[in-house]
């Protein structure tokens, strides 16, 4: 019996000391978060959100953390990360890249779970030209006219490039919808043509894109309208017109569940929530993006265009239809072939 009671209370005393607090955590060593972001990303996270976001830590947490960063275009960073590259957090420019690093099993926390659906910001797409605008370009139509020299990321590697063929091609559906009642494939399709034909580059990603512009090459380019207002901010000499109709393209986060560190996570974890913060939001409206948790915070930008059509990425099924029924089907099996 003496053998039974010594036994139970040893049992007892061993839950008791399972049950006590183990010692701290260090927070004191410093940590590194490595983020891949698309092209247009840097400015927004290297000027106002990574700072801001490394001061609060610092603050609540007394821990320093050091960002380390690289861009490019959505579908590069992507490859790169299937690759093997040390990403802690991936902010892309479509959700379908976020759906490749799922698939492969590199993300397997599920963005969609994050506030709005892990979308951190959006940007319609609009059209840059030449001061003075010696083209009398008004709308997309009128890239597809004789004589006009149009720069275009690559779609093979760049995200933007992909919403920019959502964009020209969308326009013509929602338009012909708004006046006709019906979709208007076969419009859609020969503007599409008619564009690609006068695509004299393909440069790898929106930036690119935009510093080939920059240097006097073409007379176009389609982009983000945040390229736009950083080029007009700097008194570049350009353009910007907004078509009647185009896609608000918007940016998913992933956080990379194979790279990232048990000492590093709770920061990894705060920084993805802290991306839907008001702080955050105003941020990026402040760098040009729009916000997506409060529209009243848009109206702090006075640069921001109207426009009069705008549809989103649901109009074609999201981008596991958007995908194969318009970049495969029609702009690689239609438009690319017969260029």
């Amino acid at each position: 019996m003496k053998n039974v009671i010594a036994a139970f209370l040893l049992i007892a005393s061993l839950l008791t000391l399972a049950c006590l607090p183990g010692p701290p955590a260090d927070t004191s060593g410093k940590i590194t978060i490595t983020i891949y972001g698309f092209s247009i990303m840097k400015e927004s996270l290297e000027k106002d959100i990574n700072p801001a976001f490394k001061a609060r830590w610092k603050a609540e947490h007394g821990q320093d953390i050091d960002f380390v960063a690289s861009y490019a275009g959505s579908e590069t960073v992507t490859n790169q990360i299937l690759q093997g590259a040390p990403a802690d957090v991936a902010i892309l420019s479509i959700d379908r890249d976020a759906q490749r690093l799922k698939e492969a099993g590199v993300a397997t926390t599920d963005w969609h779970n994050f506030p709005n659906r892990g979308i951190v910001n959006r940007t319609p797409f609009v059209i840059l030209v030449r001061k003075g605008n010696p083209k009398g370009i008004q709308d997309f139509p009128d890239l597809g006219k004789p004589g006009v020299k149009l720069i275009h990321p690559d779609p093979v590697s760049s995200g933007g490039a992909q919403w920019s063929l959502l964009a020209i091609y969308g326009s013509e559906l929602k338009k012909s919808e708004v006046e006709t009642g019906a979709q208007d494939k076969n419009r859609a399709l020969g503007t599409l043509k008619s564009i690609w034909k006068n695509v004299i580059s393909t440069p790898g990603s929106a930036r690119e894109a935009r510093t080939q512009f920059e240097t006097g090459y073409g007379d176009a380019l389609v982009t983000y309208e945040l390229e736009g207002l950083l080029m007009k901010a700097a008194n570049a000499d350009i353009e910007m017109i907004v078509p009647k109709s185009t896609i608000f393209s918007e940016h998913p986060v992933v956080m990379i569940d194979r790279n990232v560190k048990p000492n590093t996570r709770a920061a990894v974890e705060a920084y993805i929530q802290y991306l839907w913060t008001d702080e955050a939001q105003k941020a990026f409206v402040k760098n040009h993006f729009r916000a997506v948790t409060n529209d009243q915070f848009n109206t702090e930008n006075k640069e921001f265009a109207t426009i009069q059509q705008p549809f989103m990425i649901d109009m074609f099924g999201g981008w596991d239809k958007a995908y194969p029924d318009i970049i495969e089907g029609v702009f690689k099996g239609q438009v690319q072939a017969s260029k």
